[in-house]
């Protein structure tokens, strides 16, 4: 749910014109996307130190969507959030960071890229709003003995294991003792995102197909709609809006 996040003042990533991959000029970059590539992060911090002082929490209160989030979980009836945000409002707003599954990470931790030493989040604080050049990331490569960043997934970054345990997917190394979240889901509530990462994208498609899928969106995301070619081709994931015949469970309310 990107757009509460918006809603909530934080500046959007894709958005033509305001979003941050538009207006990340200052920061001289090859592409927008660079500033969160982990392979420009090791060549050059600056920019996600800089870039950082305008997404770091703290400055933001949670929106109505966060709270609705967390009543959901008050009345009992929340398997979990995932979550596209790195901003944790999700439990700024009270929601117990079990139920939340914060699949790009967030600036709850951060820890050095190349030892994985775990450094306290007010070090790279301090260090992000560092009047030295660069935003004093130096500082903290010299201490710890590699670059520091907060544990968002950046490109070329595995997610967290705890999104890959909680979805299903075996990968080597992780417990598989786990239950998994979406084969007894019984309502998929999907709200404010463009669904063009994946594989968080994917989610949609992982609940029992007798679950009811409601979208609150502010547009249709192409991306994720059932398109009749593909299934020709054997693909039938997505969204079946404009499906009528053959849609029996998916909602849109576009808002």
């Amino acid at each position: 749910e990107p757009a509460s996040s918006v809603a909530a003042g934080i500046p959007d990533f894709r958005t033509p014109g305001t979003g941050l991959y538009d207006n990340l000029q200052k920061y001289n970059l090859p592409e927008p996307t660079a500033v969160f590539d982990i392979n420009f992060f090791r060549d050059n911090p600056a920019p996600f130190y800089q870039l950082a002082r305008e997404l770091f929490p703290g400055q933001y209160r949670p929106t109505p969507t966060h709270h609705f989030i967390r009543l959901l979980h008050e009345k009992g009836v929340l398997r979990r959030c995932f979550s596209q945000n790195i901003d944790s409002l999700e439990t700024l707003a009270g929601l117990p960071k079990d139920k939340l599954v914060a699949a790009h990470g967030n600036f709850d931790s951060a820890r050095c890229i190349e030892t994985g030493e775990p450094v306290p989040i007010e070090e790279v604080k301090d260090a992000i709003f560092s009047e030295e050049e660069g935003g004093g990331w130096q500082a903290l490569r010299d201490k710890y003995g590699g670059l520091v960043k907060p544990d968002i997934t950046f490109f070329g970054e595995k997610l967290p294991d705890r999104f890959y345990q909680l979805v299903g997917i075996d990968l080597p190394g992780l417990a598989s003792n786990v239950e998994p979240d979406f084969p007894a889901c019984d309502l998929l509530i999907v709200m404010g995102t463009s669904l063009a990462v994946r594989p968080f994208s994917a989610l949609v498609d992982m609940v029992p197909p007798t679950c009811p899928r409601l979208l609150i969106n502010r547009e249709v995301p192409g991306t994720a709609l059932y398109h009749p070619i593909r299934a020709l081709m054997g693909d039938t994931k997505g969204f079946r809006f404009d499906d009528e015949a053959h849609n029996y469970r998916d909602v849109l309310h576009l808002s």
